[in-house]
């Protein structure tokens, strides 16, 4: 089983564990309903908590389970909701991190919630091309108001625990606890608090209704379609949750898993669910277990204040990590700090940006005219011109003088990753990375990539070392995206550019002896 029970006085525990975001895969699903049993048959258990291990409450459906007899065996998600729901003795959810669909779906059938702040609360499912399955479009308008609540649906965006507290009216939320570290010590003393409360309360025996009725739904479905343009979830999100306004509850549950299972023949949902896969898979490098060490990354060089430069020292500056930027004029690193603050300048001006968090992040920023400033730092990426001869008197100096077991990283686009490697004592430190982060330093090209689904390369040269995996997976934590590919194969590596550089360089040389381009309707022969 991956959810455990524990009995704390007259408060039973059930937990759910099922690493790394207690996803309801059968034997969680199988956990509830089994330490359910054993709370309500035990006399000295007055209420029950349900909670999660780890760093979440649960993410929702187990996604090892997609496609599988398991997903939809019993008890299925329906049917442990049920369970929380018809208990004889009060349930309460304690969430913290992460609520989100399923889970958050789960919580709702419970009959009380308590939240840390912080927690991550959504139901992303549209994302998938589907609509909430398990009850989520009838129960959340009831506890979060029509529109609060179809906004979540329609977008699948998280939101913050703390903020949907502070909706007028809301029922979602009983409490909130002070902190994630004092949630269990709060949750067990309102478990004990609502023990004899009689009756239960439901999500379902709460009214559902707009007040402007038909012409808000009808407003709503107006602008999702005209934003969502070939998807059909976005749309079907606004038809049941009207639906929740107008007929009973077990009527718009029987209309929710209609609409749910005719959403999943739909090619659209087939297609955005292969995608959430396949970028789950791009994100692991199969022969690299999970747990290969790490190597800690605490600070970063970054050669080059251009550009792509400033990009990745944004980055890092972004996720807390102290950056010095080395350049060879002192003019250069100016403009590129000048860059730098602009573009942050440019985000507080916009309100995106704090200034105090414009502020701590400058001051991670330090800059250099020396290689031998960069001994301390972990990890140096280069962002130097493109040319074999630069890269090659780049990674001397930094042989030379980054430490032992600093990661040294190449920004190149096309040049070989193992012949760079070669011009140092040490290349099984050597790596190539494409970040892709969107920054408004970095030129259009980047941000296109961006637009196009926020994925980086992370190419692995060709000599083998497990601490250099392990400087990777590190990597990938820090800028929060996952691998394209990980190769063992040599140079011109963001694919992209292998298919476009050869065509490419055949044009460019095509234009060099005049010849025109091929007018259109005509082939060449």
């Amino acid at each position: 089983m991956t959810a455990q029970y524990q009995v704390h006085g007259d408060v039973a525990i059930i937990t759910l564990n099922n690493p790394p975001v207690n996803g309801l895969g059968l034997s969680t699903r199988l956990g509830i309903t089994d330490g359910m049993a054993q709370a309500n048959a035990d006399a000295a258990v007055k209420s029950i908590i349900v909670t999660g291990a780890g760093k979440a409450f649960s993410g929702g459906a187990d996604i090892k389970e997609f496609g599988s007899p398991k997903a939809g065996q019993e008890p299925n998600l329906l049917s442990v909701i049920s369970v929380l729901e018809n208990s004889a003795k009060p349930v309460i959810a304690a969430v913290h991190t992460v609520a989100m669909g399923g889970g958050l779906e789960l919580a709702l059938g419970c009959h009380y919630r308590i939240a840390a702040p912080g927690t991550s609360v959504a139901l992303p499912e549209v994302k998938l091309g589907l609509i909430p399955g398990a009850g989520g479009t009838q129960r959340l308008p009831r506890v979060l108001g029509v529109e609060a609540a179809l906004n979540m649906i329609v977008s699948g965006e998280p939101v913050k625990s703390e903020m949907l507290a502070m909706l007028p009216g809301q029922k979602l939320f009983d409490k909130m606890a002070a902190s994630a570290e004092s949630l269990a010590e709060e949750a067990l003393a309102f478990a004990r608090s609502v023990a004899d409360v009689r009756p239960l309360p439901l999500v379902r025996d709460l009214k559902c209704r707009h007040p402007q009725g038909d012409a808000y739904f009808q407003f709503a479905r107006n602008m999702v379609k005209g934003m969502s343009k070939n998807f059909p979830a976005p749309a079907k999100c606004v038809d049941i949750v009207e639906i929740a306004t107008k007929k009973k509850f077990d009527d718009g549950m029987a209309a929710e898993r209609d609409i749910f299972l005719s959403l999943m023949l739909t090619s659209e949902s087939k297609a955005l669910r292969h995608l959430f896969l396949a970028e789950r898979a791009a994100s692991k490098i199969p022969d690299v277990p999970s747990d290969t060490p790490q190597r800690a990354i605490n600070s970063i060089a970054v050669i080059g204040a251009g550009t792509m430069g400033g990009g990745i020292a944004m980055n890092f500056l972004n996720a807390g990590i102290p950056v010095k930027m080395l350049e060879m004029k002192q003019e250069a690193l100016d403009r590129g700090v000048a860059t730098i603050r602009k573009n942050y300048e440019a985000q507080v001006k916009k309100g995106k940006l704090k200034q105090d968090k414009y502020d701590q992040r400058m001051a991670l920023l330090t800059t250099t005219l020396s290689y031998d400033d960069l001994t301390g730092t972990d990890m140096v990426i280069e962002a130097v011109f493109e040319e074999i001869g630069v890269k090659e008197a780049v990674f001397k100096e930094l042989d030379r003088v980054m430490k032992p077991g600093a990661i040294l990283a190449s920004n190149t686009s096309t040049l070989d990753v193992d012949k760079i490697a070669s011009f140092t004592k040490r290349p099984q430190d050597v790596v190539g990375l494409q970040p892709r982060q969107r920054h408004e330093a970095v030129g259009s090209g980047a941000r296109q990539g961006n637009r196009q689904g926020r994925h980086g390369h992370r190419d692995v040269g060709c000599q083998e070392d497990p601490q250099d995996r392990g400087g990777i997976r590190r990597v990938r934590r820090l800028y929060r995206q996952p691998h394209d590919r990980a190769v063992r194969s040599p140079g011109w590596f963001p694919a992209g550019r292998r298919l476009h550089t050869g065509p490419g360089r055949q044009g460019h040389g095509e234009v060099r002896h005049g010849h025109g381009p091929i007018p259109h309707g005509r082939s060449g022969g």
